[in-house]
């Protein structure tokens, strides 16, 4: 059976638990409290090199970390990654857009907004994320005028990627989603996929997330 080294509030760990509800496929949950340090031991280091969830183990004891090419593994010979070369690479670019231009912005701002750490960190930064997401947002909400999903016609583990902290822009301070339409629209269909996995697990169940990451 597949282990999956999760953390509950992690919206990329969220990413790799909706793709194997999508697949049907059954794991086990190996949960990893990321605030208390234990993402920092020797034998969770082996398993995570950058000591960060999610990371999931195989069958055959291989294990691979970072949610997106963990998405895209799983994906291989499945509906949610195409077969053909190029718009393969469509969804490689989309989930590379969504690692630098929107879990990094948005998801650190929703992240500090959550756990009370905004007040913590200079005003400069927390503005430039919040522009640098305002831009992400308004870059998804053009692409998505004329397509259905992010990488073409079809729902793909791009959706799935951006969808985790795209979605979630409101929880962060001073972004919205109300100017960006399309965006929303898309944000709805991804919710009528079949086995839309349609859960959150806020910050505040975690005592020690206002910590900061060892």
């Amino acid at each position: 059976m597949l282990t999956l080294y999760d953390y509950l509030p992690s919206r990329n760990a969220w990413k790799v638990r909706q793709l194997l509800r999508h697949l049907d496929r059954p794991y086990r949950s190996v949960p990893v409290s990321i605030f208390e340090g234990e993402g920092q031991r020797p034998d969770y280091l082996q398993i995570s090199p950058t000591g960060t969830v999610p990371a999931l183990r195989f069958e055959d004891g291989r294990v691979l970390s970072e949610s997106n090419p963990i998405l895209f593994h799983l994906a291989e010979g499945t509906p949610y990654l195409p077969a053909d070369g190029f718009d393969r690479a469509k969804v490689l670019q989309w989930m590379s857009f969504e690692q630098e231009r929107v879990e990094s912005q948005i998801g650190a701002l929703r992240h500090w907004t959550q756990t009370g750490k905004l007040a913590r960190r200079a005003p400069v930064l927390v503005e430039g994320k919040r522009a640098a997401g305002r831009k992400a947002l308004a870059v998804l909400d053009a692409q998505l005028a004329g397509r259905p999903f992010v990488a073409g016609q079809a729902y793909t583990v791009a959706d799935i990627a951006l969808f985790a902290y795209a979605s979630r822009s409101d929880e962060a301070d001073g972004l919205s989603l109300a100017p960006f339409a399309h965006l929303r629209a898309w944000i709805a269909r991804v919710r009528a996929q079949p086995g839309f996995l349609d859960e959150d697990h806020p910050y505040a169940l975690d005592p020690h997330s206002g910590r900061e990451l060892p």
